[in-house]
C-alpha cells in the first residue's frame, strides 16, 4: 500500500496539498501516483508568477511508461516551483511528500474542503481504483 500521510489533503487526480503557515499551499503528487507512473524522467512545472485556475492542468510528470498532467487543486498564483526537479525528477519517486514537492501557490480562496479528501478518504479512493 502506498504511503498516505495523515496531515495532507488529496485530490481525485492524485495531487496532495499541504497548508503552510504563511497561507500558501504546497502541491505534489501522491506516492500512489508516482508508483503508478514508475521512474520519472522529466517534470514540467508552471511558471512562477503565473495564475492557475482550479482543476487546470499546469504541469506534466513524465516517466519511462507514461506522461501525466498535474492539476492545480485550487485557483491561485504560483509563488515558487521546485527547481531541483529540473535536474533530478527522480526526487518525486524518492520523496514525493518531501523533496519531491512540485509547486507552491497562494490561493485565491479558502480550500474547497468538500472537493478534497483526508488521508482515510484518499486511501479508500485508491483502493477502489485498484
Amino acid at each position: 500500500m502506498s504511503d498516505i500521510p495523515s496531515d495532507l489533503l488529496y485530490t481525485e487526480t492524485h495531487e496532495w496539498l499541504a497548508e503552510n503557515s504563511d497561507g500558501s499551499v504546497t502541491v505534489g503528487i501522491s506516492d500512489h501516483a508516482q508508483e503508478m507512473l514508475g521512474d520519472l524522467v522529466f517534470v514540467e512545472l508552471p511558471e512562477t508568477g503565473s495564475h492557475v485556475d482550479s482543476h487546470e492542468d499546469c504541469g506534466v510528470v513524465e516517466s519511462v511508461k507514461a506522461a501525466s498532467d498535474v492539476y492545480s487543486p485550487l485557483p491561485g498564483a504560483i509563488e515558487s516551483v521546485n527547481e531541483e526537479l529540473e535536474d533530478s525528477p527522480e526526487l518525486v519517486n524518492d520523496d514525493p511528500y518531501g523533496r519531491g514537492w512540485l509547486f507552491r501557490l497562494k490561493p485565491d480562496e479558502d480550500l474547497p474542503t468538500d472537493e478534497l479528501m483526508d488521508a482515510s478518504a484518499y486511501a479508500a479512493f485508491v483502493a477502489e481504483e485498484e
